[in-house]
């Protein structure tokens, strides 16, 4: 039981460091403040590009295409946590965030 609790918290410890810094100030400097923010603080909201919502939460652990609807691409990632725990299903409309399905706390619903 000892090393089960002592593999979690390396676990959590280890997730918990590979979220640095996922971006460079050069590379947001020209969203608008608020996006900035977000950014800043690993947010997502909808409305963001893929492109923001990387430098936000950084790669998916999975991207799928979805067939197209009235003419418009759509695109789905999902991140998990290490112990698939936690899982958020992102869909993108034209490269825009249209809707978030997640249980996930750095999630701000509204544009």
């Amino acid at each position: 039981m000892r090393v089960l609790i002592a593999l979690f918290i390396a676990l959590f410890i280890f997730g918990c460091a590979s979220q640095g810094v996922r971006y460079t100030y050069d590379e947001i400097k020209n969203y608008p403040p608020d996006i900035q923010e977000r950014i800043a603080k690993g947010e997502i909201a909808l409305g963001m590009t893929k492109e923001q919502v990387r430098l936000s939460w950084g790669n998916p652990s999975s991207v799928r295409i979805l067939t197209p609807e009235k003419g418009k691409q759509r695109e789905e990632w999902v991140y998990s946590s290490s112990l698939g725990l936690l899982k958020s299903r992102l869909i993108f409309v034209d490269g825009k965030l249209t809707y978030i399905i997640s249980n996930e706390q750095r999630i701000i619903g509204e544009e």
